[in-house]
């Protein structure tokens, strides 16, 4: 048996253990427990978003605080001033400036008061997403036993088959596999059997001299989609 027909024997038996290794990729419990994990770290990233708005918050409150007592000073210290006034004017403006203080101190409680209202709701959401998260990594473990035991079943099955393509790869001349490795990367399966004139991979017809060239033994590539053709 040629190269050529020993590769294609190959690309049988490499065919088939790529089909089990996508069916392994693809099996739906798989499938399944790659939503639950994906899930779980939406919930997690979900969870660290709260927190950090929390933090943001206690921080502004922290500056509020600060703030209230600065202007309650000021306020005070003002305070004490208007009852011994310098003159009218000076005691008009000091009632201007306490009236503004005044409505900045009460700016500063809303705020406070909003900011402990939206920091327990953040809390309440953060414990419901917590027990979402909880429950999805309980399926999630116990989904995964299940794939575990499938994935090692069919693992099996895939150490078999890749072991028979290497078996049937031994004679095989080092720059055909090459060859075949390379045409792999943007055509699968990388050999196509010649029908008639047509291209058995893209079904694309080749020039009567293509096809001859092919009949005649020479290692000749599909000009549309690059696979190289054989005469089965």
């Amino acid at each position: 048996m040629d190269q050529l027909h020993l590769l294609w024997e190959y690309q049988k038996a490499d065919m088939a253990a790529d089909k089990m290794e996508l069916s392994i990729k693809r099996s739906p419990t798989r499938q399944k427990l790659t939503k639950y994990r994906d899930y779980v770290v939406e919930q997690k990233n979900t969870i660290e978003r709260i927190e950090n708005e929390v933090a943001a918050m206690m921080d502004r409150l922290e500056a509020l605080k600060d703030a209230i007592r600065m202007t309650d000073e000021q306020l005070h210290a003002l305070q004490a001033k208007i009852e011994n006034p310098a003159d009218a004017e000076t005691t008009r403006q000091m009632l201007g400036d306490a009236r503004r203080f005044q409505s900045n101190l009460n700016a500063y409680e809303q705020e406070i008061k909003q900011i402990r209202k939206d920091a327990a709701d953040r809390e309440k959401q953060q414990l419901d997403v917590k027990m979402r998260a909880a429950k999805a990594k309980g399926e999630f473990d116990k989904l995964k036993v299940i794939y575990d035991q499938e994935a090692q079943e069919k693992g099996k099955d895939l150490e078999k088959l890749r072991a028979a393509a290497e078996e049937k790869a031994k004679p095989i001349e080092p720059e055909f596999m090459e060859r075949y490795r390379t045409i792999k990367l943007h055509s699968v399966p990388p050999l196509a059997a010649l029908y008639g004139d047509q291209c058995g991979g893209c079904n694309m017809s080749l020039p009567s001299a293509v096809s001859r060239k092919i009949k005649s033994g020479e290692l000749v590539e599909c000009e549309t989609c690059g696979r190289l053709l054989i005469v089965p």
